[in-house]
C-alpha cells in the first residue's frame, strides 16, 4: 500500500491529506492565514486518524506554487523539514493544477478549468488545464500574465476556478467562460492526487531538490 502525506499552503487556506492506494483523508482549514502554525499540528492530527506514522510513509508531495509567496515558502519549508527527517522523496504539484482539480470536484460538468490566483500588482498567474477523475491534462503551462493579456483559448465552456476571477471581466475578453468560481482553491487531496502517478513512476526528487515555483522574483 503507498501511503503519501500531502500539503498545501499557497493560499489563505491550510490544507494537508494523506493518500492511501486512491483513499485520501483530508484536513483542511479555510481561510486560515495560520499556515506556519497549524499545519504540523494538523499532519499530527491526520496521521494519527489514519493510524499511520512518519516511518510508514513511501512520499512527500506539496504545492509548489505559484501563490502567495509565504505561503508556498511554508509548504517548501515543512516538506523539506520532514523529508530530511525521514529520508523521503518528494513530488512537487502546481497549485494551479490542484485549484483546476478541486474546481472540477466541485462542478463535475465542467472539466476545462482556466486556474488563476491574483497575483497583485495587476497580474494574474493562470494555467489552463482539462480535468478528469484521475488527474488534469495541461492545456496552458502556468505563467504570470496581465489580465488583457490571456491567451486566447479555444471553446466556450470554461470554468474560471480561484481568486483571479476578480478580473473576470478582462479574462472574458480573451477567453469564452461558462461559469466561474471564486472560491475555489488548492486543496492537499488535490494535490496528493497528482502526486500519486509521479511517485509510481519515481518522478520525485530528495529534500533538498524540493523547491517552491514564484514565478515572479518581486514580490510585494
Amino acid at each position: 500500500m503507498t501511503h503519501i502525506l500531502a500539503i498545501e499552503t499557497a493560499t489563505d487556506a491550510c490544507s494537508v491529506a494523506l493518500y492511501r492506494d486512491g483513499e485520501v483523508l483530508e484536513r483542511f482549514e479555510p481561510g486560515a492565514r495560520r499556515q506556519t502554525e497549524r499545519v504540523l499540528p494538523l499532519v499530527d492530527d491526520l496521521l494519527a486518524e489514519a493510524g499511520v506514522g512518519l516511518g510508514s510513509l513511501d512520499a512527500l508531495a506539496f504545492g509548489q506554487g505559484p501563490g502567495a509567496f509565504t505561503g508556498v515558502r511554508v509548504a517548501t519549508s515543512v516538506i523539506q523539514g520532514l523529508a530530511f527527517a525521514r529520508d523521503l522523496p518528494v513530488a512537487g504539484v502546481s497549485t494551479l493544477a490542484a485549484c483546476a482539480l478541486a474546481a472540477f470536484d466541485a462542478h463535475p460538468d465542467r472539466p476545462r478549468v482556466l486556474a488563476a490566483f491574483d497575483a497583485r500588482m495587476g497580474e494574474l498567474y493562470l494555467g489552463a488545464y482539462q480535468c478528469h477523475a484521475d488527474g488534469v491534462e495541461t492545456l496552458l503551462a502556468d505563467g504570470l500574465f496581465d489580465p488583457d493579456d490571456v491567451p486566447a483559448l479555444d471553446g466556450a465552456d470554461w470554468l474560471l476556478a480561484g481568486s483571479g476571477a476578480v478580473y473576470r471581466e478582462r479574462v472574458a475578453a480573451r477567453v469564452t467562460l461558462a461559469a466561474v468560481d471564486e472560491a475555489a482553491a488548492p486543496r492537499a487531496s488535490a494535490v496528493a492526487r497528482l502526486a500519486a502517478p509521479l511517485v509510481a513512476a519515481g518522478l520525485t526528487v530528495p529534500a533538498e531538490q524540493a523547491q517552491p515555483v514564484y514565478l515572479r522574483d518581486r514580490v510585494v
